[in-house]
């Protein structure tokens, strides 16, 4: 087996079968002699339930993952291309998609015994935005191997965030090029500014916030494994010392049936011993007596 059929069968299965099938497939690659394989088979890391629900997406629903890549595709290409009237009806088409995607992502992961709460239904949305906006995260999702949820980025890359706003916007109405509407245009273009940077200040603490508790949640899987190994290796010794006992018993009844065996044999030998010194002793009266032939 090789590291990419050995991650293929890995993340196809359910969450909590991952790591005794790694430490397993592990465990095989030493013994065959390919310790770098064992070691970077040992590498992976489970996949958190959000992650594994959009692996899920991607296995079951190929179609639909193959239309949303294709939409981001889109999304792109019009961003790049500046082209307002593009971007507006896939923008409307991504709202739609991304909402059935994340229900369907969920009706999955229920289906297979594991019911999503909004947590976690907000990371899968958020991984199906990324997908949209970068090609790398495409790829990756793709795959379906995501260890961690994706992150989306804010905005596409190689457009300013004030021209992709006015270019997804619906196109203003004749004559609102006065001076009037000029003024109201700087001051909702002001105001959308500030509510981006109160969004984007939300965002990097949300991040903080989730990238913290991914670490505790990394360190939590960590202590489990090790424990989980602790437990195993308990049982082995529980079970080595019950083995040892029973050989111990069977000894000490060995050594009792010996002893018993060996003192009979001493009670005979003492008895053996004193009738031959009787007869020893006969035999010397008998040669003792005077011959009354004589």
């Amino acid at each position: 087996m090789d590291l990419d059929s050995a991650t293929e069968e890995l993340f196809r299965l359910r969450p909590e079968e991952f790591t005794a099938a790694r430490d397993r497939i592990a465990a095989e690659a030493g013994r065959a002699g390919d310790r770098e394989l064992a070691g970077r088979v040992k590498a992976l890391r489970k996949p958190t339930l959000a992650a594994w629900v959009s692996n899920l997406l991607v296995r079951e629903r190929p179609d639909e993952a193959g239309a949303l890549t294709a939409l981001g595709q889109g999304l792109r290409e019009a961003h790049r291309k500046l082209d307002g009237g593009a971007l507006r009806e896939l923008s409307r088409r991504q709202r739609t998609v991304v909402a059935s995607l994340s229900r369907e992502a969920g009706r999955l992961a229920a289906e297979a015994g594991h019911p999503v709460g909004g947590e976690v239904q907000r990371e899968v949305e958020e991984t199906l935005h990324a997908v949209l906006a970068d090609a790398e995260a495409a790829q990756e999702w793709a795959a379906g191997r995501l260890s961690r949820p994706l992150t989306a980025v804010t905005g596409f890359p190689g457009v300013a965030p004030d021209a992709a706003e006015q270019l997804a916007a619906p196109p203003a109405p004749a004559g609102s090029a006065s001076g009037a509407g000029r003024g109201t245009h700087v001051t909702d273009l002001a105001e959308a500014r500030e509510r981006r940077r109160r969004s984007e200040e939300r965002r990097e603490r949300l991040e903080r916030v989730r990238e913290e508790e991914r670490a505790r949640q990394e360190e939590w899987s960590r202590l489990r494994e090790e424990a989980d190994r602790a437990d195993d290796t308990e049982r082995a010794a529980h079970q080595r010392v019950e083995e040892l006992t029973l050989d111990l018993d069977a000894a000490q009844d060995r050594l009792g049936a010996a002893q018993e065996a060996s003192h009979r044999l001493q009670d005979r030998l003492r008895e053996a011993d004193h009738a031959w010194r009787a007869a020893r002793r006969a035999a010397e009266a008998a040669e003792s007596e005077p011959d009354l032939d004589a």
